[in-house]
Order: structure tokens, then C-alpha cells, then sequence
């Protein structure tokens, strides 16, 4: 485990780090204080048992699950993180666990442990396509049946691979391969107010300075 920089005014959040690395005996594979948080990186293979910890440790009582995310690096060979923000109430404190997974990593579901952990789980599947093991109902949250990709992947085309719209002679929505009508528009992005350096459209009929 590396050693943690401590900052004035961060004794509280230091002593929670060596509370917690001990609790964990050895789990705890880096940890850090920033703006104000601890935040730990452990194995993804021991998140339930951390969250366990976490959430029952009579030092800890970090009740609340906040918010879980994901998030992708591509050029890492585990390219996705995924991130817990807990809240402790009794404490008075936060804490935030990094775990890395890649496509094929089965990152054990917390369901069990934090409940409303269920949606959450299933967005980070649809967005970036990390499995949860154990989950009871794994399936796209935001995204339609059938849609290809996980939108929030680096590499996932800006466009997307197919467009949804509604079909007035087959009285139905149907999905279509994405087409461009251009490949590349140029905006200069200027306010009108501003004042471009051309005639705007609708303004050929105005007035010029003189």
C-alpha cells in the first residue's frame, strides 16, 4: 500500500485511512486524500467484502451508498474504473473506492450490501458494459432493447451506430444505420450579437452600413 500525503486539516481523514487499511488487513492497495475525501483503490474481486466493512465497522458506519460511476481508459489494460461514493451520517465523513475492471472482468454486485445499488449497477452496464455478478436483474437501464454498444465508452461514435425515428407509412418507429449527410460542417460558433464577419441568413434584405 502506498503512503498517504497528509495536508493540514486532514488528521480526521488520515486517521480514517489507517483505520480502514487496518480493518481491511492488506486490501487496501493505494489510498489518497483529495479535496477534502479519502478515496481507497482496492480489488475489484473484494468490493463486497470492503463495502461489508465499510458499511458495518463501528469506526466507519458508512451507511449510504451516494452514487456509483464508471469510467473508461482506453490505452489501460483494465480500462474501466468503478467508483463508490459512500456517506457516512454518523461520521460526518465521505469516502470514495476505486476499483479497475476490463470487458471481461465480473465485478461481484453490492446489491446485497447497498440495495439501491441495483439501478445503478445496470447503468454502468448500459454506459460501459462492466458485468456485475450476482446482479438479479442485469439489463440496459437507459438504452432501448436490442441497442448495440455502450454510449459512454471512449471509443463509441459520437453519432452512434443507428437512429431511431418514426415511420409514417409503416405507422411504426424503426431503427436505421446512421447517414451523414455530410461528413464535416464548419461552425464558427459566433454570437449574432457579436457580429459575424458575413450576412447572416435572412439579413441579405436589411440595410448595409455605409
Amino acid at each position: 500500500m502506498s503512503a498517504i500525503d497528509v495536508t493540514p486539516g486532514d488528521e480526521t481523514l488520515s486517521e480514517l485511512a489507517e483505520h480502514v487499511a487496518a480493518g481491511l488487513d492488506g486490501l487496501v492497495e493505494s489510498q489518497e486524500i483529495a479535496f477534502g475525501e479519502l478515496a481507497i483503490h482496492v480489488p475489484a474481486s473484494d468490493i463486497v467484502r470492503v463495502l461489508k466493512f465499510l458499511r458495518d465497522d463501528a469506526g466507519c458506519e458508512f451507511t449510504t451508498l451516494i452514487d456509483m460511476t464508471g469510467v473508461d481508459y482506453p490505452s489501460r489494460q483494465r480500462r474501466f474504473d468503478v467508483v463508490y461514493h459512500l456517506l457516512s451520517m454518523t461520521m460526518n465523513q465521505r469516502i470514495r473506492i476505486k476499483i479497475e475492471a476490463d470487458e471481461e472482468t465480473l465485478v461481484p454486485s453490492c446489491v446485497s450490501v447497498y440495495p439501491v445499488a441495483n439501478w445503478q449497477e445496470r447503468e454502468i452496464w448500459d454506459m460501459f458494459g462492466v458485468q456485475f455478478a450476482g446482479h438479479p436483474d442485469l439489463r440496459r437501464i437507459l438504452t432501448d432493447y436490442g441497442f448495440e454498444g455502450h454510449p459512454l465508452r471512449k471509443d463509441f461514435p459520437l453519432t452512434g451506430y443507428y437512429e431511431v425515428r418514426y415511420d409514417d407509412e409503416q405507422k411504426k418507429v424503426v431503427y436505421e444505420p446512421v447517414k451523414l449527410m455530410q461528413e464535416f460542417r464548419s461552425f464558427d460558433y459566433m454570437s449574432p450579437w457579436e457580429g459575424a464577419s458575413y450576412i447572416l441568413p435572412g439579413d441579405e434584405k436589411a440595410e448595409q452600413p455605409k
